[in-house]
């Protein structure tokens, strides 16, 4: 601890003894009072230096936000305008698959002749005819089952 002491003391030392030869030579053609100023730092020709201008200038920041906000607005109107676009080929189709029926429609109604029916004969009397066909022939129903089963059990006929 003293080798610390005695280094400061060095340098106070030597500090104090350059400073003494300045204030010497400067103490020759001052007064009292001015060499008082001067000690206690009073000094009426020692001014402080004029701040410096702040010659820094702010820059113009862009927020990230603001690009996002940007590219999202482009994004949003691209994908409404391709929603008009495909709405309005809907229509369009619509509209023309609407005329081709249309069309379809009077072409028939051309090419249909309309024919009318024949009127019925209220002043004769109506004969039905006898058909030409056979009689039918009504077949008994086969209740027994013919061996698809092991075992095979009529209805009300024990074997």
């Amino acid at each position: 601890m003293e080798k610390t002491h005695t280094k400061s003391a060095l340098k106070f030392v030597k500090a104090s003894s350059q400073s003494a030869l300045s204030w010497s030579s400067a103490a020759r053609g001052m007064t009292k009072d001015e060499l008082k100023d001067r000690l206690f730092g009073k000094s009426k020709t020692c001014q402080k230096p004029a701040a410096k201008e702040n010659t820094t200038k702010p820059q113009d920041f862009k927020l990230h936000t603001q690009e996002r906000a940007l590219k999202r607005a482009m994004f949003n109107y691209e994908v409404a305008t391709k929603l008009y676009i495909i709405e309005q080929q809907k229509k369009q189709a619509e509209k023309l698959q609407k005329m081709i029926e249309e069309e379809e429609v009077r072409m028939l109604r051309k090419e249909m002749v309309p024919r009318a029916q024949l009127m019925p004969f209220f002043d004769r009397p109506f004969f039905p005819q006898r058909s030409n066909r056979a009689l039918t022939v009504p077949r008994e129903p086969s209740f027994h089952m013919n061996g698809k089963c092991g075992n095979s059990i009529s209805w009300g006929v024990m074997v």
